[in-house]
């Protein structure tokens, strides 16, 4: 076995602390990657105080968004060699098998893909833990390389934020002339600003918060909304193609969104709240609009993400961290206190 150091959550809602583990010697087609960076997603924290329910599994070793260089690879291995720049994201595995897998949309496996962390291993043998760690080893089918002139601390975010983000507006096909609207501008939401306008969009951010203006402005924004201001819904009614909600909060009034969407136009959550959004059909009926989710990307999309974030020099924004500052920077996602996401420097733990 690889001996691991990482930062563990012991228990549900309790601080992150340092801990020894163990990895798995490299299969034939496994690659063991020394973790540079990890970035820190609010789904770390929903997963670390089990508010999403699904029953957290502890110790838990959080982070899916691993950029590093490859250490070994195992004798069948043929897509990387050692010192490539490489990342792992949300998922390590899936079935193979089912329909979705079949069509390489394994982040909708049917039996469901192997998390990064918090997954119980298709072999049974142990629970997957993450990115808080000096290293880790996953199939090469899993991996994807990172373009050169991105650097690693950067990259890192791109593969859940990053993706999360790309898939959607690659899914609805949006370039120059689409209408395009983002709400919140965090982790999530800058990337979908970035990327969005990377692919030609007209690009509106809606947010709460006046602060956010300037910041809209820099990452390429268009335009800013400041939906605390009276009649600006109505004002803005009809006029986009896509709104993105990257808010992880239930306390949203959804048909004021869904009312500024043209007809048959479509609004996507990809940010995850703890509790349930309440909703009326009313606004999506009258207009034939749509309301969807998307997750993730499929190992062949996040590769044409990184390539196209590439080719488009985008990297997040982001503030490194020692693995100490972990807990810290936990409670400062919190208040909203990053610009924009957190990396964790992991060759100084």
């Amino acid at each position: 076995m690889i001996q691991a150091k990482g930062i563990a959550a012991l228990k549900s809602k309790e601080a992150l602390v340092p801990y020894s583990f163990e990895r798995r010697n490299p299969k034939e087609y496994d690659v063991v990657i020394d973790i540079k960076y990890c970035g820190i997603c609010h789904s770390d924290i929903h997963m670390t105080r089990d508010e999403w329910g699904f029953g957290s599994s502890f110790p838990m070793v959080p982070g899916h968004e691993i950029a590093g260089v490859v250490k070994t690879v195992g004798s069948k291995v043929t897509k990387y060699k050692i010192g490539d720049r490489v990342g792992v994201g949300c998922m390590v595995d899936s079935c193979r098998e089912c329909a979705h897998c079949k069509e390489e949309m394994e982040q909708y496996c049917i039996p469901g893909n192997t998390l990064t962390y918090g997954s119980l291993e298709r072999d049974g043998s142990g629970i997957t833990q993450g990115g808080y760690s000096d290293v880790i080893v996953v199939n090469e089918d899993f991996v994807l390389k990172i373009p050169d002139n991105l650097p690693l601390d950067k990259a890192a975010p791109l593969l859940c934020a990053g993706i999360t983000t790309y898939s959607p507006l690659n899914h609805w096909k949006i370039g120059p002339g689409k209408m395009v609207a983002v709400m919140g501008l965090g982790g999530l939401g800058h990337m979908a600003v970035k990327i969005a306008k990377a692919m030609g969009a007209e690009v509106t951010v809606l947010s709460g918060s006046v602060s956010k203006k300037g910041d809209a402005a820099i990452l390429g924004a268009d335009h800013f909304i400041l939906t605390k201001e009276a009649g600006v819904f109505q004002e803005y009614a009809l006029r986009f193609d896509l709104i993105i909600n990257t808010v992880s909060s239930a306390d949203l009034n959804m048909a004021d969104y869904f009312g500024l969407l043209k007809l048959d136009g479509t609004l996507v959550s990809v940010g995850a709240p703890d509790k349930p959004l309440s909703i009326h059909p009313f606004p999506l009926i009258m207009m034939r609009r749509n309301f969807a989710g998307s997750v993730i990307g499929s190992i062949k999309e996040t590769q044409e993400m990184l390539d196209f974030c590439g080719k488009h020099n985008i990297t997040p924004e982001i503030e490194l961290i020692e693995p100490k500052q972990v807990n810290e920077a936990y409670a400062r996602v919190l208040k909203s206190d990053i610009r924009y996401r957190f990396v964790i420097d992991m060759g100084k733990i």
